[in-house]
């Protein structure tokens, strides 16, 4: 309400909050007592506080002015002293009604439409007599948008009016506003008078006090504060701008470990959960076998009997060891045994299993068994403690000795419960030594029809020699002299050892192509560069270096693992300069880097087939250290097929699989898996040879048929990979075999993505549970059946991409006699000769035709041939 004369007493500072406004004094209908003064000169009095209603009939008050018949009006309304607080810039808002000169008559020359607004600073409350006229400053001159007539009164309509008036900036405590009526027909309504400010905010964590602009030009930098329980991520700030607005927030806070952000604030996590790190997510639920009993926890603590190991993140399930193996079953040569086991009925929970074989000497000692540790020569192979693998051989074992193994598996948290160790136990006791082999055989002289050897003893007898036997059996070969090999061996009653291999004069090889006796042609192994003291041994041993002044490299074509991937030039002495593709180490490398760069060099320079991509050299003596290769120009198999979609024939896609799989058979002939078989790491060459590349996954085989190289964490392609080496990280050649029939999917379907858009948990689900990918738009059924037979769940029963390399004693029982072997040898070279030539020419008979890899040492190769109604022709 408004008072006329004098101001209300308890109303001087009396104001209204709202969003980004902080009022002063409001005067109108119902809000807050604002304090009026009329005029400061006696004889002009004539404003008047009259009350009435809207058109809405809702009461009002207002003050108003008439005089329109008189001249020279200068009529004052004065507001009481307002304190400005924090403000530089004051606003006033002004509801108001006029009256139409022209709907007044007879006021020609005396009637005005507008009124002044005026302002008075001062640094405290003036007295009344001291107010002059002059001593106030003139805001503006307000004039009203719409007038009303006698009509609009009649018709009870009321043309209200709203203007704002900006004023400052000010330096002194508090002001006055006066009103002055020059003549004009005026009512006030509403007087509202405040400041703009951007009020106390809470933006990311960060609390922002009430802040008012200085002026009308520039925003305001503000520095926010975090909230409790949090910090600093980067430094909080935004800026308040002019109309009282919280603009550009920059940085934010985040909540502390054992808090997540709750209602804008960082509040303790509730029993049950977890908050490890800082930052701003939610509190985590313990995982199983793990609990918090109070609020604000960091990590969950472990049940009873189950642990964490300390490499374990706080996000991972409380674990415990696992129970002992199963099945252990032991097979006595001699002085030598082999364990195998199955894996344990519960793992604890975790994947990173292993097992550990102790070894015990066992005798009776006045009744009592009594054991103790093996003698420090006996040796396991692999090895004793850290096994992935379920096998384990041990050898130098004495003769006619009791043994007793513990075989424990062992995982991450078995070291925090030593109490909880569990073992299967079994006990053997070894058999007689069979001597060692001859290993020294001499040729003394040799005739048309007979030869005549001698040999040392054996370096170990272990015995009594009975006597000794002398096999040579005829080998067929491309060299005709090449015929005859015998080799030694020396027998006791209870063991024979490996043949040995007759050796050349003097104890060398005999030279291939010798007139009586050859070796047996070795398969070449592959050899781990992994293996080495100085791995840096390896690279010279198996990659030739060259001098970076013969390379010139032309444009970057990619980014590897390690740095970028250039295509240029090798010009060698004496030779024609080649295109080549060459992979750069990135500067600021590390050791470990430049490793694992060149260790893929090692890797590819021990490989030398037409199927395989071919090292041409490294440089490592200056920088950048470089792989050079030889340059395929179509790029990788998967783009290159998707590129040039239905475009090929059959003939040319199974050409294609068919040097892929020739690459694969001379990769697992030297006992090597290699675990990323893919379209994408097939590389095409502008003759459209395939050739395989790619060895960052790939990992040595070991000797025996059923090793498998089990990874030490890292990256693995689900959905080429077989199921058994994402469950236990086995990798075989059944798990290459599996990953080359989703790679045959890949080339009939043209390059599209093996399982499409399913997850790879999806995809590992599906797998498991049976499903297979349908056969490719016209793909051959005899295909399709291949690439079922790599999908075989059971990797023993998948088609094999190797030949599993056995030593010549141990590969398939001898022959009964030299015809025989005879016979056996002519087998496999003519299935050699002429398994190839068969498909050949069965693609140039436009067959389809493709082929399963061999199956065993005899290398018995499969040829499958689409014939008229789906009929199948074998070739064994």
């Amino acid at each position: 309400m408004l008072n006329n004369g004098k101001a209300h007493p308890s109303n001087d500072h009396v104001c209204m909050r709202t969003y980004r406004k902080m009022c002063f004094l409001m005067a109108g209908a119902g809000v807050h007592y604002l304090s009026f003064l009329p005029s400061f000169l006696p004889s002009f009095d004539q404003w008047e506080e009259i009350s009435g209603v809207d058109e809405h009939y809702t009461p009002i008050r207002t003050f108003q002015v008439c005089n329109v018949m008189e001249f020279s009006q200068n009529n004052w309304l004065r507001t009481n002293w307002i304190s400005r607080r924090s403000a530089v810039k004051i606003y006033v808002e002004l509801k108001f009604t006029l009256r139409d000169c022209n709907s007044i008559p007879l006021v020609l020359g005396t009637c005005k439409e507008t009124f002044n607004l005026w302002y008075l600073e001062t640094e405290e409350r003036e007295q009344e007599s001291r107010f002059r006229e002059h001593q106030f400053s003139k805001i503006d001159t307000i004039a009203a948008d719409e007038s009303f007539t006698q009509m609009d009164l009649g018709d009870r309509i009321l043309k209200l009016n709203t203007e704002v008036r900006e004023v400052g900036p000010m330096s002194k405590k508090g002001f006055y506003l006066a009103f002055q009526d020059v003549g004009a027909c005026v009512a006030l309504v509403s007087v509202r008078v405040y400041f703009k400010m951007c009020p106390l905010i809470v933006r990311n964590l960060a609390s922002f006090p009430e802040t008012v602009p200085t002026d009308s030009q520039s925003l305001v930098e503000v520095r926010g504060s975090c909230v409790n329980h949090s910090k600093e991520e980067e430094s909080p700030r935004m800026y308040c701008s002019t109309e009282g607005e919280w603009l550009v927030p920059i940085g934010k806070c985040l909540c502390n470990p054992g808090y997540e952000e709750r209602a804008s604030a960082c509040q303790m996590c509730r029993p049950g959960f977890y908050k490890s790190a800082v930052g701003n997510a939610e509190c985590s639920k313990c995982p199983p076998h793990s609990v918090s009993h109070h609020e604000g926890a960091l990590s969950c603590a472990c049940e009873k009997n189950y642990f964490r190991a300390d490499e374990d993140p706080a996000s991972m399930a409380c674990t415990r060891p696992p129970s002992a193996p199963l099945n252990v079953i032991s097979v006595i040569n001699e002085t030598s045994v082999i364990l195998d086991w199955s894996w344990p009925e519960d793992t604890g929970g975790r994947r990173d299993l292993f097992f550990t074989v102790l070894c015990k000497r066992c005798q009776g000692v006045g009744g009592v068994l009594r054991c103790e540790p093996c003698r420090s020569n006996v040796r396991f192979l692999p090895w004793a403690a850290g096994l992935r693998n379920t096998t384990v051989t041990v050898t130098d074992l004495l003769a006619h000795t009791n043994y007793t193994f513990e075989v424990e598996a062992q995982n991450g948290v078995s070291g925090m419960a030593v109490a909880m160790r569990q073992y299967a136990v079994v006990s053997i006791t070894t058999n007689q030594a069979a001597p060692s082999p001859v290993t020294v055989i001499r040729k003394e002289s040799t005739s048309r029809n007979s030869i005549s050897l001698s040999w040392l003893e054996p370096e170990r007898p272990n015995g009594i020699i009975l006597d000794y036997e002398v096999k040579y059996y005829e080998k067929v070969s491309v060299c005709p002299q090449e015929n005859n090999i015998p080799w030694v061996v020396s027998r006791q009653p209870l063991g024979t050892p490996a043949p040995s291999l007759a050796r050349g004069c003097s104890g060398c090889l005999i030279a291939s192509c010798a007139p009586t006796a050859v070796r047996l042609p070795g398969i070449r192994t592959y050899v781990d560069p992994h293996t080495y003291e100085d791995p840096s041994q390896a690279v010279h041993e198996f990659a030739k270096e060259l001098d970076a002044s013969c390379i010139a490299i032309d444009k970057v074509v990619g980014a590897g693992e390690f740095g970028e991937v250039c295509s240029g030039r090798l010009k060698l002495p004496s030779k024609k300069e080649m295109c080549v593709a060459i992979k750069t180490l990135k500067a600021g490398y590390t050791d470990k880097q430049r490793r694992e760069f060149l260790a893929e060099a090692s890797i590819m320079g021990q490989f030398d087939h037409p199927n395989i991509i071919r090292l041409e050299g490294v440089v490592t003596r200056s920088k950048p250290v470089m792989i050079v290769t030889e340059y395929m120009e179509n790029g990788s198999l998967d783009s290159f097929l998707r590129k040039h979609d239905a475009q090929f024939t059959g003939i040319q896609l199974v050409g294609m699989l068919r040097g892929i799989a020739s690459g694969m058979k001379y990769l697992s002939d030297m006992g090597y898996v290699h675990r990323d078989l893919a379209a994408r790491n097939i590389l095409v060459n502008s003759n459209l040879v395939c050739k395989v590349s790619d060895f960052g996954l790939s990992r040595v085989l070991e000797d025996d048929p059923e090793a498998a190289y089990t990874t030490r964490g890292g990256k693995i392609p689900i959905r080429w990979t077989a199921p058994e080496a994402i469950a236990y990280r086995k990798f075989t050649s059944s798990s290459d075999a599996w990953s080359y029939g989703i790679l045959l999917w890949e080339v009939m379907s043209y390059g599209e993505r093996p399982y499409w858009e399913m997850s790879n948990q999806d995809v590992i689900k599906a797998v498991d549970e049976g499903y297979r990918l349908p056969p490719p738009m016209d793909c051959p059924a005899a295909l399709y059946q291949l690439m079922l037979d790599c999908w075989q769940k059971e990797r023993n029963n998948r088609a094999q991409v190797r030949a599993h390399r056995q030593h010549p004693g141990q590969a398939h029982p001898q022959p009964r006699d030299p015809q025989d072997h005879r016979q056996h040898n002519l087998q496999n070279e003519w299935v050699h000769r002429h398994w190839l030539d068969f498909l050949d020419s069965s693609l140039d008979r436009r067959f389809p035709a493709l082929f399963c890899l061999p199956f065993s040492f005899q290398i018995f190769a499969v040829i499958v041939v689409v014939i008229n109604n789906h009929h199948f022709l074998y070739l064994h």
